[in-house]
C-alpha cells in the first residue's frame, strides 16, 4: 500500500477564505532541457491546477525559452517568471542553506526519503529566509536517487583508478570525487554531452534519467553501479509576490496539488525511468563496474565526516544555523 506523506509547506502560510471571486491567472514556468522524469511533477502540477480551476489558472511551462538554467533563481527574484526549477549546486553561494542536502554520503536510500528530508529543510525558517532574499518561496523538491558515474575509455577497476580523471560533478559529489583524486568540473546538465564528446571531461555524475535524457549513454564505455556518492537538490520555487497575488481559490489549487504531483513523480521515476535504465545500458553495451564494499566503506568514512564539518564551519560563518540544519537532515533520515 502506498503511503502518501503530506509535504506541502505553504498550507499554514495563508488563511483561505470562501466566496472570493477568482480571476484568470497565467504563470510562466522556467525549466530546461526537455520533458523528462526530472520535470514530471511540474507537468503534473500544471495539469492538476488547470483541472481544479476549470482552466482559469494555467502554468505555461517553457524548456529553456525563458532563462538559462543557472539564472532561474535570478529570474524569479525580479519576477521575470513566476515559477522555476534550479539546482542548489549551480550557485551554492546564492542558496547555502539547502546545500546541506547535497553533502556526500548522507545515507538517503529512496526517493520517498529524499522528499521527506528535503521538505524538512524547506520548512526550516533559515532556508525560507535564505531563499526569501531572492523573493522566492520553496514549493517542492525534485527528488533524485543516488548519482553514479558514466565514462569513456578504460574503466576504473578500483577507486584509485579515478586519480586524475576529469569528472563532471557538482556540490558534495564533487567533494567526494576530489577525495579519491578525480578532478571535478561543475557544469550544467545541458553542457555535459558536448564536453564529454569533445574530451573536456571523461566521466559524468548523473542520476539515471539524466544519463538517458542528456545523451551521456550514447558513447559511454562504463558506468559505476554502487559508488553512490550523493545526489543534488533541485527545488521548484515560486515568486513570492506572485504567490501572494493569487486569489485564495487559485492559491489553494496550487498548494493542494503539491503532494499528488510529487507522488506522481516518485511513481514515474521508480517505474518508467528505472525500468528503462538497465535495458538502455545493455543496448549500448555499457560495462557495469561494481566496487568492493570494504573500499566503499572506507571511502565513505574518509569523506562524509570532514565534508559535513567543513560545510558547518563555512555556513556558521555565513550566519546560518548550520549545525541545526545538518542535525535536522540526519535526524530525518534516521526516522
Amino acid at each position: 500500500m502506498k503511503k502518501t506523506v503530506c509535504v506541502t509547506i505553504l498550507c499554514s502560510a495563508f488563511t483561505l477564505s470562501v466566496g472570493v471571486e477568482a480571476f484568470a491567472a497565467e504563470w510562466n514556468v522556467s525549466l530546461w532541457g526537455k520533458r523528462r522524469a526530472f520535470t514530471e511533477h511540474v507537468e503534473k502540477l500544471a495539469e492538476l491546477v488547470a483541472e481544479k480551476t476549470g482552466g482559469d489558472f494555467t502554468l505555461n511551462i517553457s524548456y529553456g525559452g525563458l532563462s538559462n538554467n543557472r539564472e532561474n533563481l535570478d529570474g524569479i527574484s525580479i519576477g521575470a517568471f513566476e515559477m522555476a526549477q534550479f539546482c542548489a549546486g549551480y550557485h551554492a553561494d546564492k542558496n547555502p542553506s539547502i546545500t546541506v542536502l547535497e553533502l556526500p554520503f548522507l545515507g538517503v536510500d529512496s526517493l520517498e526519503k529524499e522528499v521527506e528530508v528535503s521538505m524538512a529543510i524547506y520548512q526550516h525558517p533559515a532556508a525560507q529566509d535564505d531563499l526569501g532574499r531572492w523573493n522566492a518561496t520553496l514549493l517542492m523538491p525534485s527528488p533524485l536517487p543516488q548519482y553514479n558515474i558514466i565514462g569513456v575509455g578504460e574503466p576504473p577497476a578500483t577507486l584509485e583508478d579515478f586519480e586524475g580523471l576529469n569528472v563532471r560533478a557538482t556540490g558534495g559529489i564533487g567533494k567526494a570525487m576530489e577525495a579519491i583524486g578525480a578532478v571535478p568540473t561543475s557544469m550544467s546538465a545541458t553542457e555535459v554531452r558536448q564536453a564529454l564528446d569533445s574530451g573536456v571531461i571523461k566521466a559524468v555524475s548523473f542520476a539515471p534519467h539524466a544519463h538517458m535524457s542528456f545523451g551521456t549513454v550514447e558513447n559511454a564505455d562504463w558506468w559505476t553501479t554502487n559508488l553512490n556518492p550523493g545526489t543534488v537538490n533541485c527545488p521548484v520555487v515560486v515568486n513570492t509576490d506572485a504567490l501572494n497575488a493569487l486569489s485564495d481559490e487559485h492559491r489553494e489549487a496550487l498548494v493542494s496539488s503539491v503532494d499528488e504531483a510529487l507522488q506522481h513523480y516518485v511513481d514515474y521515476y521508480n517505474g518508467a525511468t528505472m525500468s528503462a535504465w538497465q535495458p538502455t545500458l545493455d543496448e549500448k553495451g555499457i560495462e557495469s563496474i561494481t566496487f568492493d564494499e570494504s573500499a566503499l566503506t572506507a571511502f565513505r568514512d574518509t569523506v562524509a565526516g570532514p565534508a559535513a564539518e567543513e560545510w558547518i564551519t563555512e555556513n556558521n560563518a555565513r550566519g546560518l544555523p548550520a549545525q541545526e540544519l545538518y542535525d535536522l537532515v540526519i535526524e530525518t533520515i534516521g526516522n
